[in-house]
């Protein structure tokens, strides 16, 4: 028999049992559906989290101040004043080879008042480096320069959030007055969206205006110690090697001995998001691990129903063998048979599985549908249909065929 009689033959055998071929199917459907559903929420997941990372700004670095300690009582890394401007422009000039940009974020809490309302929002003193390192650019008007830095001037970058809380949506604030503490500040520009952080913070709800200007008119005056933290964008691939000149410098800086702790802190914003990403990926696995077992049932399941149909037909096996089937013409139907059983499986299964992605997103989950995994998901399912139909079909190409005729 040619390929295309055996697959004739295969197919009116499974159309006879219309409802047990569906209901066979069933656990690949089910198997390649969760795979590909729980693998598209766990790379979902992972690229949500990559681009929460991302957004926060490429190779980043942020250095915090030290911890005081009162009565006993240890604060965080940050309640005590030991990052000194001087520390600032060491960094900025001396580690040029591994650090690209270096910036002060001087933080504090207000009321931002346009012509017509308010907004309780968080002023940012910085330079314009900041954006630099951050990858944040306008959307309308401009950051401020170095020139505003250097003259102190009143000049502010509004968050999109505080843009439209104060002005509205769709409207341009660039030009437009707004009071900080009681001092006119000019709106120079509007900064693209960011939306969340890791954490759940809006990016987009923030002011930022020249660290000088914030010293004088937010801070109250200038200080030797910087009341906040420096962002540092390491250059491309520098990352661990700018932390660790970055930690020798200040160590040296601050004349810390061997041994002694450090009296700050630096985050590297690459190490987390990592750690952030394998947690993501091994959930990923885990979910699609367990949804893998259901392939494997539904393999059994094809293997059990082939089994029946073998019990079935062994009349007719014996009657095809009497005028003239080869083994092996049995063999490859009966195998067919369970290929199509399961390639059928993997198709709805495919369906069903991008439908739940679907449905997934539309609640609000992040998902990713990977192609690949996709067609990994289909192979997997034809393959289990070759494995676990071959006993059957062997077991069927070996019937004697004088016993398979008197078989009742």
């Amino acid at each position: 028999m040619n390929p295309l009689q055996i697959l004739r033959v295969a197919g009116r055998a499974l159309m006879r049992n219309k409802l047990r071929s569906l209901l066979t199917t069933l656990g690949v459907v089910i198997g390649v559906g969760a795979v590909i559903a729980m693998v598209a929420l766990g790379e979902g997941a992972r690229a949500k989290v990559e681009a929460s990372f991302a957004s926060m700004g490429a190779n980043l670095l942020i250095v915090l101040p030290g911890s005081v300690t009162s009565g006993g009582a240890r604060g965080g890394f940050g309640s005590a004043s030991t990052l000194t401007w001087d520390d600032l422009r060491a960094i900025q000039n001396e580690l040029g080879s591994s650090v690209a940009y270096a910036a002060p974020q001087l933080r504090a809490q207000g009321q931002v008042v346009s012509e017509d309302t308010n907004w309780s929002t968080s002023i940012t003193g910085t330079s314009p480096d900041y954006f630099l390192i951050r990858n944040w650019a306008c959307t309308d008007g401009t950051t401020f320069s170095k020139s505003d830095v250097e003259g102190s001037n009143k000049v502010v970058v509004l968050g999109a959030t505080v843009a439209e809380n104060l002005f509205g949506v769709g409207v341009s604030p660039v030009g437009e007055t707004v009071r900080i503490k009681n001092n006119p500040f000019t709106v120079v520009g509007v900064l693209a969206r960011k939306g969340q952080s890791p954490m759940g913070q809006d990016y987009d709800d923030a002011t930022f205006v020249p660290y000088t200007t914030f010293q004088t008119k937010v801070q109250g005056g200038p200080q030797k110690f910087i009341a906040g933290g420096i962002f540092i964008s390491a250059a491309p691939g520098q990352v661990s090697r700018a932390q660790e000149q970055v930690s020798a410098l200040l160590r040296d800086r601050h004349r810390l001995g061997e041994g002694a702790d450090n009296d700050f802190s630096i985050r590297n914003m690459a190490e987390m998001a990592s750690e952030q990403q394998d947690s993501a990926q091994t959930l990923a696995i885990l979910l699609a691990s367990i949804a893998a077992v259901s392939l494997l049932v539904g393999g059994i399941g094809i293997m059990n129903i082939m089994l029946v149909s073998v019990t079935e037909r062994t009349r007719e096996i014996g009657i095809r063998m009497a005028i003239g089937a080869r083994p092996r013409d049995i063999l490859l139907q009966f195998l067919v048979e369970a290929l199509t059983l399961s390639m059928l499986g993997g198709v709805l299964g495919l369906g069903l599985g991008i439908g739940g992605a679907a449905i997934g997103a539309k609640f609000g989950w992040p998902t990713e549908i990977q192609p690949e995994v996709a067609m990994v998901a289909i192979a997997f399912s034809a393959l289990v249909g070759v494995v676990f139909g071959l006993y059957p079909a062997r077991k069927a190409s070996q019937l004697d065929p004088i016993e398979a005729l008197r078989f009742e």
